[in-house]
């Protein structure tokens, strides 16, 4: 019982992570891209952390719930451990932009996604005993195609549209 409590929050945290890190990262870059506003990043960051960190957890919920394989308590926990994790990892992203000029703050924010991403799948693949570099690899290649992907994205919604 202990073991499926402990997985159904590992669900929701691990869910909770890539999502409000790769999110927020991508959101943040094609809003810096296309409006170079620190007031448009900031209110990026907190409908992230509010609306997608809801979303996000809803999300969990239907499918664990659509697996019929979980207690409704399970099913709880990993709801509410998604939207906390999400909602905590998406505001850490305020941290630098309140910090630095919007540039260094984006500069900043993608390093500390990269690395909490990076120990989190080095953590992962450990306790897998899958090779460390091969799912960090995978995961940090996925985040930097978001991130190349939104930034071409708000370049040119700023030159359609700008």
């Amino acid at each position: 019982m202990a073991e499926m409590m402990n997985h159904s929050i590992k669900v929701g945290f691990s869910f909770g992570l890539a999502s409000g890190i790769i999110t927020t990262l991508g959101l943040m870059v094609g809003l810096n891209s296309g409006t170079h506003s620190r007031l448009v990043v900031i209110g990026g960051i907190l409908t992230i952390a509010i609306a997608d960190a809801f979303s996000d957890a809803l999300g969990i919920h239907m499918s664990e719930e659509s697996e019929n394989r979980h207690s409704t308590k399970q099913i709880w926990q990993s709801t509410i451990s998604t939207f906390i994790s999400k909602f905590l990892f998406a505001l850490t992203f305020l941290v630098p932009i309140l910090l630095f000029s919007l540039s260094t703050a984006i500069i900043v924010s993608i390093a500390w996604g990269l690395l909490a991403l990076g120990v989190f799948s080095y953590s992962m693949a450990r306790h897998q005993k899958a090779n460390p570099a091969k799912v960090i690899g995978e995961h940090l290649v996925i985040a930097l195609v978001v991130i190349a992907a939104t930034q071409f994205a708000g370049m040119l919604i700023a030159s359609f549209f700008g």
